[in-house]
């Protein structure tokens, strides 16, 4: 887990925007009021609360500023020398003791003479903001997790390796100082995760003499509990010889102590490590020695000679993998082992306990496997066995393009030699494939007989009667049996219909007059019933009686009354006319009244349930008729277009 995060330090302005932000407060919340008639000691008590408030936001603002730096005593040793390194730590140390010192200054000034205070320390201000920027884009490094740091000359492979083995995507270019700060990613093994670290090259020189790129990577080494890997170019590609960095080597190994120390040649795809002088094999073997020196834990053993000398190539990435596991599993070991020399560990064994049974007699019991779980794991191993498909042979022979599968392996003949035979399509001038059937002929008869029944079960289909062939009584009966299925053709022809005027049996097929009203008449006077009405509705929508005006019917109130009206009559005219009568609006019942079989007790709970049902869907039978382009208006009066004109008092409210 990280335990600092410089990304979340508040920017800190400059000394005129530092200004203008306290003002700009102070002013909002203590507004001048000043009148004339006001008391010299009222005026005094109001600009001492201004100076006040003000001197509070000046305070709390630069102690804001003052707690969020981190303070180099107390923090990591890491970051306290890297913070050194890049900012001058007495440089930094003046900017935050200056703001302190102004910020007690505030108490005993006035606006004026805090003004000028906050211009004074303007320039610390300003380094302030850059060393903010500066941090904010340092890398996340935990002090206290497992961590991988790699050290070497510049352009040895230090990048490409970090690439290969986490995420991080580190330039990496043909040229010394390509990396110039430290860069982090992250990898796993055996289900816990470890921080890399790839560090700037060293020149061996003078410690005075390094650069501030240099230093980086020198704090890294000094303060971090990781394991290192060393970097070796034994092909010499990078500029520098295995004299130059084996001097390196000597001259920062105290910096390796009680360190998992692991030598990595590199770029052993240019120069093999056996193909290297005596000379220079001598100095990679003294410091192999060197290396062996360094502890797991406490004691001072030796390590395995086999993890401390590895060989790799970042370009063609033999063996990054191996000295991946190599630097894990040592620094692993040691971390376990520390613990375990630790106090700690007392508390947790006592929680152990390792029970062993007594032997209840000198009879020995080997471990036995039932016969049943090795047959199931036999037959786990036989399911594993993939079936070869189509792809895997396609993958197999070159690929797509190259391996062509062969559909004639599924043929299922009687004998399996006979799958990959070449049978020819033409022979001595003749189709193969008709000498194949022995019954082809046989066959071919069948067809054709077949062919010839269709053909005459369709002329018999076309064949029709003809009437001079047949007696006169099959004539007729031949003439009703067609005229039936008229009848009855264009009855499903009617029923498709949706002609509402139509009658339902025209008159081009009633040529007897069969279906008469007199007919309809009879029909219902023997059933007893009256067929005067049915009749008379049957003439007025009968054809015949289209196009002519209805006539008034004087029998409708005819009794006399108020709906009677009066009719001048016209001396001209040779008939009389008769007195018509107003029509109502309505002759329907009214929506009060009460049907039986409602439900409703009176006229008044209908009309009340009336009005409770039309209420109840107003509101959605108007949201059904508004649609997206109407206007609507929620406020029927908004109040700033009704309210008038407004008196004197706040105006906030807007």
């Amino acid at each position: 887990m990280v335990q600092y995060n410089f990304k979340k330090i508040t920017v800190v302005p400059n000394g005129k925007d530092f200004i203008d932000i306290i003002l700009s407060r102070t002013q909002r919340q203590t507004p001048t009021v000043v009148h004339k008639g006001y008391a010299i000691s009222r005026l005094r008590q109001f600009y001492m609360r201004k100076v006040k408030y003000t001197q509070q936001n000046f305070h709390e603002k630069l102690s804001t500023i003052i707690d969020e730096f981190p303070r180099l005593d107390d923090i990591h040793p890491f970051y306290g020398d890297l913070l050194h390194v890049l900012y001058n730590k007495d440089h930094y140390k003046l900017a935050l003791g200056d703001s302190l010192y102004r910020c007690k200054c505030l108490k005993v000034a006035a606006l004026g003479r805090m003004c000028t205070v906050i211009k004074r320390i303007g320039p610390s201000l300003a380094y302030l903001e850059q060393v903010r920027q500066h941090m904010a884009r340092l890398p996340s490094i935990d002090p206290n997790t497992r961590t991988i740091l790699i050290c070497g000359y510049p352009n040895v492979g230090k990048s490409s390796f970090i690439n290969k083995i986490t995420r991080a995507d580190v330039d990496v270019q043909p040229y010394a100082f390509t990396t110039k700060s430290l860069f982090v990613g992250h990898t796993d093994y055996k289900y816990l995760r470890y921080q890399v670290i790839d560090t700037p090259g060293i020149l061996d020189r003078p410690f005075e003499d390094r650069n501030i790129i240099e230093m980086c990577s020198i704090t890294a080494l000094a303060h971090l509990r990781a394991a290192i890997l060393f970097f070796l170019d034994i092909s010499g590609s990078c500029g520098y010889s295995i004299a130059q960095q084996a001097a390196l080597f000597h001259s920062i190994k105290s910096l390796f102590m009680n360190k998992p120390l692991i030598l990595v040649c590199n770029k052993t795809d240019l120069q093999p490590l056996e193909g290297i002088s005596e000379e220079d094999m001598k100095l990679v073997m003294e410091m192999k020695a060197e290396a062996l020196k360094t502890v797991v834990g406490q004691g001072g053993e030796p390590t395995n000679d086999d993890s401390v000398l590895l060989t790799m190539s970042t370009l063609t990435e033999e063996g990054v993998i191996a000295v991946k596991n190599a630097a894990c599993e040592r620094l692993l070991n040691q971390r376990v082992e520390i613990k375990m020399k630790s106090k700690k560990i007392n508390d947790c064994l006592n929680r152990f306990h390792v029970a062993m049974p007594k032997p209840r007699d000198q009879k020995e019991r080997p471990p036995c496997i039932p016969p049943a779980v090795l047959e199931a794991k036999a037959r786990q191993a036989a399911e594993k066995e993939k079936r070869k498909t189509e792809k895997d042979l396609e993958n197999e022979n070159g690929g797509a393009g190259v391996y062509s599968a062969s559909l004639r392996k599924n043929y299922i003949l009687a004998n399996d030699e006979w799958k990959e035979d070449v049978l020819p399509e033409i022979l001595d001038g003749h189709n193969v494939y008709d000498f194949i059937d022995p019954d082809i002929l046989n066959r071919l008869e069948e067809l054709e007989r077949e062919d010839g029944l269709r053909q005459a079960e369709e002329v018999d289909d076309d064949f029709e009667i003809d009437g001079n062939e047949l007696t006169p009584e099959q004539q007729e009966a031949l003439a009703v049996i067609r005229k039936k299925k008229s009848l009855l053709i264009q009855e499903h022809r009617m029923k498709k219909s949706t002609a509402e005027s139509r009658p339902i049996v025209p008159r081009k097929f009633d040529k007897d007059k069969k279906f008469t009203s007199e007919r309809m008449g009879r029909q219902l006077s023997s059933l007893g019933l009256d067929p005067s009405l049915a009749i008379d509705r049957a003439r007025s929508r009968s054809v015949s009686r289209r196009g002519r005006k209805r006539e008034r019917s004087p029998e409708r109130g005819a009794d006399g009354g108020a709906d009677v009206m009066d009719i001048d009559v016209d001396s001209s005219s040779k008939k009389q006319r008769i007195r018509s009568i107003s029509r109502s609006r309505s002759v329907s019942r009214p929506p009060s009244e009460v049907v039986p079989g409602e439900g409703f007790k009176d006229s008044a709970q209908k009309i009340k349930a009336i009005k409770l049902a039309k209420k109840s869907v107003k509101k959605r039978n108007k949201d059904a008729r508004r649609g997206e382009a109407d206007r609507v208006i929620p406020t029927l009066k908004p109040k700033h277009l009704f309210s008038g004109k407004r008196s004197i008092g706040k105006t906030d409210r807007r």
